[in-house]
């Protein structure tokens, strides 16, 4: 029990670290700033895809309703009148006004898949079609299955059976926890398309579980917060609903960047954490294995590396290869994996060390052995190097810096 509680407050520090490793309270700043923009087309997007089907007249409103009611805090009253008027003026643009519209829901789509890209290490995002299709189908498609799902849950909460006099025991409960449920799908969804690389479901879904809860403890917070403290009015006034609501968008991005963190971080192994190593000697296992396959005639994917029993992160596997691309000892084959494109025999150890930009890690911090033939050799020559650094170094600064106190350089 006592190795379950450590490992996980190792984990949490690991998510810690990582989210503010990666500017999360920045993305989410941006994403706060481009919503801003983005909220009254996506709005209006919305409403026209579900006018255009006479089945769902009226529903867009009804969800505007609903969502503003069950997702965003009491401040949200005021907020949606401002954005019920601004979407009326903009069902009157023209084509032209219209397009603009699009353009600007697309860029916040945009944004959002980079911030998720940074999350997930991904160094080639989305191009052309594929884009394009991800961005239309959610502008176009999305509103429809809301809407579709809208409309079901309405019907079903019709019937007799569950809100009626002699309703099923326990139906009254179900409905109240639907906005529960669909927060956690929506985050589901999010977390498994929006990236571009693999996402395990069951990772997404856990990280849409934690985002849900997340979401609604800090909705009940932020609504107590704005019915107990109401000081706010008292510098704003009348005007004090919108700084209250960027504030609760910029909450829900964090919240939504936060469980994009746990849901990568639940696709690295918690083993290679517990036991990460220097990153010298991860880089020397990586060319080795592509040495090795080099001398085959195969590629090497991370699955490779896996499967050779070094458990490397996905995140730490991309960098590992940018850098060795810098250096031009590696290319990617056709088929997504990669192979030598240099002769090693002509590459240093010495250039590797000068190269990396990762700082040489202390002596301490190497296992006593590894499973490599090369590293005692290694090991040994690393420990010649600190001894004779201390011996040409180990001098203080007031000896080095003092005028004739040179005891080192004669």
């Amino acid at each position: 029990m006592q190795q379950r509680i450590d490992n996980l407050v190792e984990f949490c520090r690991f998510l810690v670290q990582r989210f503010l490793a990666d500017r999360g309270p920045n993305s989410a700043a941006a994403l706060t700033y481009t919503t801003l923009f983005a909220v009254v087309p996506m709005m209006t997007v919305t409403f026209a895809m579900l006018s255009a089907i006479p089945a769902f007249q009226g529903v867009g409103e009804q969800i505007q309703l609903y969502i503003f009611k069950n997702f965003i805090p009491s401040t949200g009253a005021t907020i949606q009148e401002y954005l019920i008027a601004f979407t009326s003026q903009a069902r009157q643009l023209t084509w032209f006004g219209v397009g603009f519209l699009m353009v600007t829901a697309l860029m916040m789509l945009l944004t959002i898949e980079k911030a998720f890209n940074t999350i997930w290490r991904v160094r080639q995002p989305r191009r052309g079609v594929s884009s394009f299709l991800l961005y239309w189908a959610i502008l176009s498609l999305g509103p429809l299955l809301l809407g579709a799902g809208f409309a079901t849950s309405t019907y079903l909460a019709s019937l007799t059976f569950i809100s009626g006099p002699h309703a099923l025991l326990g139906a009254g409960t179900l409905l109240k926890a639907m906005p529960l449920v669909l927060s956690i799908l929506a985050f589901t969804l999010l977390y498994a398309a929006v990236p571009n690389t693999r996402v395990p479901l069951r990772h997404a879904l856990a990280g849409g579980l934690f985002a849900a809860v997340l979401f609604e403890a800090a909705k009940q917070l932020f609504g107590l917060y704005v019915s107990y403290f109401p000081s706010y009015q008292l510098i704003y006034g009348a005007f004090a609903a919108v700084p209250l609501f960027l504030l609760w968008i910029y909450l829900s991005w964090m919240i939504v960047l936060f469980g994009a963190e746990l849901v990568c971080g639940l696709s690295s192994s918690q083993q290679w954490r517990r036991r990460r190593l220097p990153r010298l000697l991860v880089m020397l296992v990586l060319l080795r294995l592509l040495y090795d396959r080099q001398q085959e005639g195969r590629e090497l994917a991370l699955r490779d590396m896996h499967r050779a029993g070094w458990h490397l992160p996905e995140d730490e596997w991309d960098e590992l290869l940018e850098f060795f691309e810098r250096e031009q000892l590696v290319c990617r084959t056709g088929s997504g994996g990669w192979v030598l494109c240099r002769d090693l025999s002509h590459y240093s150890l010495d250039q590797l060390l000068r190269h990396n930009p990762w700082p040489l890690s202390g002596l301490e911090r190497l296992p006593e052995t590894l499973s490599e033939a090369w590293y005692p050799t290694l090991r040994r020559s690393l420990e010649l190097l600190q001894q004779e650094q201390l011996n040409l170094f180990g001098g203080s600064l007031a000896d080095w810096l003092s005028v004739g106190g040179d005891k080192n350089g004669q």
